[in-house]
């Protein structure tokens, strides 16, 4: 998708205008003189179009606009026209059109901040991710026409600096949903940390361990669940140092199963398809760390990866093995479906005990539970820390991605004693299982301030009802943590 950022519309195919509730033109840019405001708000009266956030009308240009066609977008309500409300609309301008056979859309946001206009034009580059590469019988009507939207505003040169790092965003936003979609016969282990190495290019520093570095290490959690499964298991480790030299940096640590079938716990056929995003952890952190490095942010910050598949093979782990992980706690393995929290329990260690974070966040499609616990529009948040819950709660709404706080209660931690090693995989039952999750990563931070985010209700998205996020993957977490860090974080 080409952005550009123009000073007017000259003539256009589909001029985009936002209409805020109530049927007012939002502005009266120089597409506009009264007898055509008149005509479109005439046209708006006789229809059900109120300027409702994501809703749009298409009507024939009126004499005074040099347009083919004429899109009237609804932006919500007046007082709350904020950085959300003007992506959701231009996104939904995108939506409207994309199909039209019209090759290039025009938004006017003329009336609005150079920044809102580069808002804009964020918000049409991830409405217009397709995962399309493997359809080789497309038909014409079913591909998107609409290669070029213009942003109509009033301060080109300072719209286009506005849009440089949420571009950098927003190509790591795609990088991550890519690697979510990608299906597991393409993406295992060892391509995962390819196109991690591709961050090098961007200035990031990327090591990769394999199966030999980390039974070193002593990594026998990680490494049980990948036993089974003939694509050795890795661990990608990304660093961007942009802070102060020397300054300890911030951590992020991420999920990576790239095909989960359960193990020898095989899951149910039905929907396991569906388990090639059990990455969409890794994923995320691999797509923040492409914004970070991306738009040069000034912050020193890890990104650790812990990548395997989960195999039934004759070679797998078996429920009731006991496993030595990294920090030397031994593990009972009662499910071996309950495989996440293995890969996580030596990466988090593995993070602390190397780069002495000031913390440590995590993100996983971990559980089930947290589906029944939160739907599907909010991802849960586990932390031993007030302040990074807190910064987690202040940038969610600044992005559209919600979240919400989970407890971790220190008197279900006896749920995860095992008889026979220091801890068992499993909660006792399906009660408070997103709980009893989390409380077992927790033994594995070693008292670093940390939080765990649990994607399982939020990496992939059916009938999404946001303009910016088409089905499939989200990307989650990438904007979430990309706008915790430069609000909170960087120098």
């Amino acid at each position: 998708m080409k952005i550009e950022f123009v000073a007017s519309s000259g003539a256009a195919e589909i001029l985009a205008l936002l209409v805020h509730e109530g049927r007012a033109l939002a502005g009266t840019g120089p597409a506009l003189d009264q007898a055509a405001s008149g005509a479109l708000v005439k046209a708006m009266k006789n229809s059900r179009f109120n300027g409702a956030a994501s809703s749009s009308l298409n009507v024939a240009a009126p004499a005074g606009i040099d347009a083919n066609a004429v899109l009237l977008v609804g932006a919500g309500a007046a007082d709350k026209l904020d950085d959300l409300a003007v992506e959701t609309a231009a996104a939904a301008a995108y939506q409207a059109t994309k199909l039209s056979g019209a090759e290039v859309l025009t938004i006017d946001v003329s009336h609005l901040s150079p920044e809102l206009a580069a808002r804009a034009g964020f918000a049409v580059r991830l409405a217009a991710y397709r995962f399309a590469k493997y359809l080789t019988k497309q038909k014409a009507d079913k591909i998107p026409s609409v290669t070029t939207v213009r942003v109509v505003t009033s301060d080109v040169k300072a719209a286009e600096a506005a849009f440089q790092p949420l571009s950098a965003v927003a190509d790591a936003v795609l990088f991550a949903r890519d690697l979510v979609s990608e299906p597991a016969n393409i993406l295992y282990p060892a391509e995962f940390v390819r196109r991690v190495k591709e961050l090098e290019a961007l200035g990031a520093k990327v090591e990769i361990l394999g199966e030999a570095e980390m039974q070193k290490l002593g990594m026998g959690s990680l490494l049980g669940v990948g036993q089974g499964s003939v694509r050795e298991s890795q661990l990608a480790v990304i660093q961007w140092n942009g802070g102060k030299e020397g300054e300890a940096p911030i951590a992020f640590v991420g999920k990576g199963v790239c095909f989960d079938t359960g193990g020898i716990s095989l899951k149910p056929a039905d929907g396991m398809e569906e388990m090639k995003w059990d990455m969409g952890g890794a994923a995320a952190v691999a797509g923040l760390m492409h914004a970070l490095v991306g738009r040069k942010a000034k912050v020193n910050v890890v990104g650790v990866l812990g990548l395997v598949e989960n195999m039934p093979d004759g070679n797998a782990q078996r429920p009731g093995d006991v496993v030595t992980s990294m920090s030397g706690q031994t593990i009972e393995v009662l499910n071996t479906d309950a495989e996440g929290r293995l890969v996580l329990a030596d990466a988090l260690w593995y993070t602390q005990d190397r780069f002495k974070p000031k913390f440590m966040i995590d993100l996983a499609t971990l559980t089930g539970a947290i589906i029944i616990s939160l739907g599907l529009e909010y991802a849960g948040v586990f932390t031993n820390s007030d302040e990074l819950a807190a910064n987690i709660a202040d940038a969610g709404p600044k992005v559209g991605e919600k979240s919400w706080r989970m407890p971790i209660p220190a008197e279900y931690d006896r749920h995860i004693d095992s008889p026979i090693a220091d801890v068992k995989n499993m909660g006792n039952g399906r009660a408070g299982g997103s709980i009893t999750a989390a409380l077992f990563l927790q033994r594995f931070t070693n008292g670093v301030p940390w939080a765990h985010i649990d994607i399982a209700s939020t990496a992939w998205v059916k009938d999404s009802k946001n303009p910016t996020v088409p089905d499939g993957a989200v990307g989650y977490g990438v904007r979430l943590l990309d706008r915790m860090v430069a609000d909170h974080y960087e120098g």
